[in-house]
């Protein structure tokens, strides 16, 4: 899928707004594309005390809930509809679904596989044999 098309549909999930005294919502928005060519979207909730959950994380959950596990694109957007690189916790998430390759849009026009977000992941020292 064009970059663009997966950028315009999380722009248009971005919903920045306060739903009550100790939660915030939609201030940044992600879209992702699988293997079978489906877009989901997800919005981050913003919590008082730290329950709440990126938009990489929704929009996983929602392509999870819809019976479908690979993600082959994702980026998600912040408020201004900048790009954002997905934090550490998404990062890990990513690469624990299993597509090392899936590409992340970092920067306009920069897209890397995840496996170049994590370069010392803990999965590979697990497939290496242990030295004495």
């Amino acid at each position: 899928m064009e970059w663009d098309v997966l950028y315009q549909a999380a722009v248009e999930a971005l919903s920045p707004r306060r739903i009550s005294e100790d939660i915030e919502v939609g201030g940044v928005a992600a879209a992702l594309v699988t293997d079978k060519g489906h877009v989901y979207r997800g919005i981050c909730i913003d919590t008082a005390c730290s329950m709440g959950f990126c938009a990489e994380h929704a929009a996983i959950a929602a392509m999870l809930t819809a019976g479908e596990d690979r993600v082959e694109q994702i980026v998600a957007v912040g408020w201004d509809k900048s790009i954002m690189p997905p934090c550490g916790r998404c990062r890990e998430f990513l690469l624990q679904l299993g597509n090392p390759d899936a590409q992340v849009l970092v920067a306009k026009d920069t897209a890397v596989p995840v496996k170049e977000l994590l370069p010392w992941s803990w999965q590979e020292a697990r497939e290496q044999p242990e030295q004495a």
